[in-house]
């Protein structure tokens, strides 16, 4: 074989040049593609020693496919010209090129080589080489260089099951194809077979079904980043893509289905029933803990049959609510939308309804009504009191899961993700299972009523209390709107707080209106009630406003595609997904990331911080947690040269906790599965 460096121009003469790396192969012999497939590795040059050159980088033309033996490999045979783009420290004077290259050469066997070749280039008016039109021709063969003759990338999506998923593609021809491939490169450890491809009766769209495999465990292809190349013969298009399923993969098979084993069943719906207990204990139910709290001390002097059967009423509205949201989650799943625990909370109008709802809430217990003004109104706004019938009690149960939802907890994340990541049936049992675990506590009162004989009796003490548990949840409609204010902008989001201040003003004022004219305070406050839920309907979605102070100007945004390129060059990165309206999210943040330690290591110069931002709707975040099987938030993970696919963190972050996980990515800790690099082998 022959190999030689050449260039395009005789002389230097502006600010770039084109060269090529030649190799003339005897036949049968081969050389690797950048991404050589299931052996071997590509040629690459060191540019030491050379003079006046900033850069030199190698295209790849468009490349064949090698099948021997089960193996797929990418490369050229016979004689192959490799572009490269050569970039002079000093534009317009000579460049002295010394390049040491190391490549593969294959047939039955392999021989690894180094070989090392020099070129100079003197300065001057642009002047044509003899080798110039065989470097151009190879040039045009790249992709975005002119290869992509007439094709176009038509969709790209995952289909079949999240363990054994097939990366289905479609392009289009404006010619009818002749003999069209797919080249797939992803992340280290997995690996995609050769394509199934059909034709359509004009020869012009292709379907080709790539079967893809991975010997990580617990690691998922949803999610991650993609480069797909289409051929076809010298045609060829190149494009990045995300692999995300637009349609619920299929539920495992045989022996992966979770009724296949008891135990493992069994054990599932017990995580999931202690995530819904802990659920109680965290920020988010702090409304819920006070709606309790006021419904068992209003529960003294009353018959056990009475307080029973308030608290099971309450019980059966947490189940209801949960699900009501299992069959939302198995209805968007249906339709290839994205799920997750807490979505709600992107949503303009859901935060609009439920600051309405909280603002009634701690205008009841304040005072400012007791009496039933419009049945919806009087029915969401009576807390306690007259009007605690087991209606009321159902409706405290099914408010106490919609006011959980943008909280995690430990073995939370754990069950919303397998459910989430299977079928209706998983979804709905898990979901039941989460939805008696924070049902838990009013079960347990309704099966022994003499616990609440341990409270004091009602007395003056309970009008304190109501006007406490009032500003509570006074406070958590404020919490909302300004999660509002994000997604709707800071002068709507007054707007609506200036409605609800109306309502109570109404409300405050009602029984002196009603003496005026009897349907004044009913007609005023559903008007004002309306128009807080009206409001968001008319604006548009405005994108998250970078905020903030030195501390978040250091997060960059996530950038999967990124990633890997960080890992690559030996840094550590550190990734939070977080939204406003996640109240686990905050604490995380205030007592461990913005911690004088964890935010000391994260400064350290070879650690990236990146922060998602999911306060609204984005397909590229939902992708992102699916590929960890996680549907909700907090999420942080770190990679690292330790660990390339990334470290997944539990929700309730502790400084203990990042500390241990960023030595471990950064190599100095046992880390995950480690990844074998490709040897020198070939086919």
């Amino acid at each position: 074989m022959r190999l030689r460096l050449v260039s395009a121009g005789q002389t230097v003469s502006g600010s770039e040049a084109l060269l090529g790396l030649e190799f003339d192969l005897q036949p049968g012999w081969k050389i690797y593609w950048r991404s050589p497939g299931d052996a071997g590795f590509p040629p690459s040059i060191d540019w030491s020693g050379s003079q006046n050159l900033a850069s030199g980088e190698i295209a790849w033309p468009v490349p064949h496919r090698f099948s021997l033996f089960g193996l797929e490999t990418f490369g050229y045979g016979d004689r192959v010209v490799l572009p490269v783009d050569v970039v002079p420290a000093d534009p317009g004077q000579p460049l002295f090129l010394t390049a040491s290259v190391d490549y593969l050469i294959c047939e039955e066997i392999c021989i690894p080589y180094q070989a090392n070749l020099s070129l100079d280039l003197p300065a001057g008016p642009e002047t044509r080489a003899p080798e110039a039109f065989f470097i151009e021709s190879f040039n045009r063969q790249v992709p975005g260089r002119g290869a992509e003759r007439g094709l176009s990338l038509e969709s790209a999506a995952l289909t079949g099951s999240l363990e054994a998923p097939v990366l289905k593609v479609t392009a289009r021809s404006e010619t009818p194809f002749d003999a069209p491939d797919l080249l797939v490169e992803g992340p280290p450890g997995f690996t995609f077979a050769k394509p199934e491809v059909v034709l359509s009766e004009d020869g012009r769209l292709a379907t080709l079904s790539v079967a893809t495999s991975t010997h990580l465990e617990q690691v998922v292809l949803e999610g991650k980043q993609l480069t797909l190349t289409v051929t076809d013969g010298l045609r060829g298009l190149e494009q990045p893509s995300i692999a995300r399923f637009t349609t619920a993969p299929a539920p495992s098979g045989g022996t992966g289905s979770i009724f296949a084993d008891p135990v493992a069943l069994l054990g599932l719906l017990g995580l999931a029933m202690l995530g819904g207990l802990i659920l109680n204990l965290m920020p988010c139910v702090l409304p819920v803990l006070s709606i309790k709290l006021l419904s068992i001390a209003e529960q003294g002097g009353k018959e056990r049959r009475q307080i029973r059967a308030g608290f099971l009423a309450s019980a059966a509205g947490i189940l209801f609510s949960f699900l009501a949201l299992a069959t939302a989650a198995v209805a968007l799943k249906a339709t290839g939308m994205a799920v997750g625990w807490g979505i709600q909370f992107q949503q303009p109008l859901f935060l609009s309804a439920m600051a309405l709802v909280m603002a009634l809430f701690a205008y009841n217990l304040m005072g400012l009504f007791e009496v039933p003004l419009p049945a919806f109104i009087g029915n969401l706004g009576s807390v306690g009191g007259a009007n605690n019938s087991l209606a009321g009690n159902f409706g405290t149960g099914a408010l106490a899961t919609l006011l959980a939802t943008p909280c995690s907890a430990p073995f939370l994340g754990t069950s919303v993700g397998f459910a989430l990541s299977r079928g209706a049936a998983e979804i709905y049992l898990i979901f039941t299972a989460l939805g008696i675990g924070l049902a838990l506590p009013y079960l347990l009162v309704a099966a022994a009523p003499r616990l609440v004989s341990w409270l004091p009796r009602p007395g003056a003490w309970m009008i304190t209390l109501r006007r406490v548990l009032g500003l509570l949840l006074a406070g958590t409609a404020v919490w909302l709107l300004s999660v509002l204010a994000v997604q709707i902008g800071l002068a709507a989001a007054l707007v609506a707080g200036g409605l609800l201040l109306g309502l109570g003003l109404v409300l405050w004022a009602g029984p002196n209106l009603m003496q005026k004219h009897r349907l004044a305070t009913p007609a005023a406050a559903s008007l004002l009630a309306l128009a807080v839920l009206a409001l968001p309907s008319g604006l548009p979605q405005t994108a998250v406003e970078t905020r903030g102070t030195a501390t978040e100007a250091a997060w960059r945004p996530l950038d999967q595609a990124a990633i890997a390129e960080l890992v690559n060059a030996g840094q550590v990165v550190f990734v939070d997904v977080t939204a406003d309206w996640c109240i686990t999210c905050q604490v995380n943040k205030r007592l461990v990331l913005d911690s004088e330690t964890v935010t000391g290591l994260l400064a350290a110069p070879e650690v990236v911080q990146m922060r998602g931002d999911w306060t609204l709707p984005s397909d590229e975040i939902s992708a992102y947690l699916a590929g960890f099987q996680r549907y909700g938030i907090p999420f942080n993970a770190v990679y690292g040269p330790g660990a390339p696919d990334g470290l997944p963190l539990p929700e309730l972050l502790s400084v203990d906790a990042v500390t241990e996980a960023l030595e471990a990515a950064a190599g100095n800790a046992t880390a995950g599965t480690a990844v074998p690099k490709a040897g020198a082998g070939g086919s």
